[in-house]
Order: C-alpha cells, then sequence, then structure tokens
C-alpha cells in the first residue's frame, strides 16, 4: 500500500494528487493508494483519500504502508523515517501556490544527501520513482531527540 500525504498546511498540492490520479487511472500504479489530501482542492477519483486524519487513522495507515509520497514537510518525512519506511517526497512550489516559499526544496534536498529518501523534483517524473524505488537501499534514519534530551537532563543533573 501507498500511502500519500500533503500535511495540514493552509495550501493547496493539487500538482501532485492529479498525477497521482492520473498514474493510476492510467493503471501506471497498481498498489492500493491511501490519501491524506489536507486543503487541496481537486478530489481524487482514483484512490482513496481523506481530507484529515485523526492521529490514530494517520499512525495506522502510515504503519501500513509500504511507501510514503509526501509533500517536503520535515514532520512528515520524518514520521515516515522513524517507521523505516521508503519514501518519494515532493516539494510544495510556491510558483504553484502550495507555499509562501521554496523551502520545501531544500529539506528534501539535504535528506536526500543523506541518502534517507528520493527526491522528485517534477511530479512527471513520479512514475519513474515509484518503478525504481524498491530497488534502492537507503541509509536508516536514526532521530537525534532522545540523545539531545539525555545531554540536556545530564546537564542538568550535573547543576
Amino acid at each position: 500500500m501507498i500511502f500519500l500525504t500533503v500535511g495540514s498546511q493552509k495550501f493547496q498540492f493539487d500538482r501532485l494528487l492529479k498525477e497521482v490520479d492520473k498514474l493510476v487511472q492510467e493503471q501506471k500504479i497498481s498498489d492500493q493508494i491511501v490519501g491524506q489530501i489536507g486543503y487541496s482542492n481537486y478530489l481524487p477519483q482514483y484512490f482513496e483519500y481523506q481530507k484529515f486524519m485523526e492521529h490514530s487513522v494517520f499512525e495506522q495507515t502510515l504503519k501500513k504502508s509500504e511507501l510514503v509520497i509526501t509533500h517536503g514537510g520535515s514532520g512528515a518525512i520524518i514520521n515516515a523515517l522513524k517507521m523505516k519506511k521508503k519514501v518519494i517526497a515532493i516539494p510544495r512550489l510556491s510558483q504553484f501556490k502550495e507555499h509562501v516559499d521554496d523551502h520545501q526544496k531544500e529539506i528534501i534536498a539535504l535528506f536526500q544527501q543523506q541518502n534517507y529518501i528520493k527526491a522528485v523534483l517534477d511530479v512527471h517524473e513520479l512514475h519513474q520513482a515509484i518503478d525504481t524505488i524498491h530497488q534502492q537501499t537507503f541509509e536508516t534514519f536514526e532521530s537525534n531527540t532522545e540523545k539531545i534530551i539525555a545531554e540536556i537532563d545530564g546537564f542538568i543533573q550535573e547543576q
């Protein structure tokens, strides 16, 4: 199963939803797709979706997925990587009124440089990314949150 999530920002990401819908319609994607489409205006016709999911439903869907297609939000990417999912990330771009700037390109580039994810900058290259991602090996993501908390706790204990 593929989990498609575009986050919960008050911006549409119709460009991505239309491309995935087209790929499903053309039978270029045969996997089941479950989407969380947020504030997008486009409503997919060829895959299951919800505008927003309760946190528990979101986590359960993420857990069941084999592949995650997401926007370039660091939270969405990190949550998927923590669950050891393969991730394809597509940045929201200001030119399409999907965000106020293009910072998601930088976020995605950083994760790709560290070999955690597959970046797709042009939605028309998504099909190829889906076809090839299963042959790719990525680095295992290690969260530093616990390490940072332990260091802060150690510092406090020393005082």
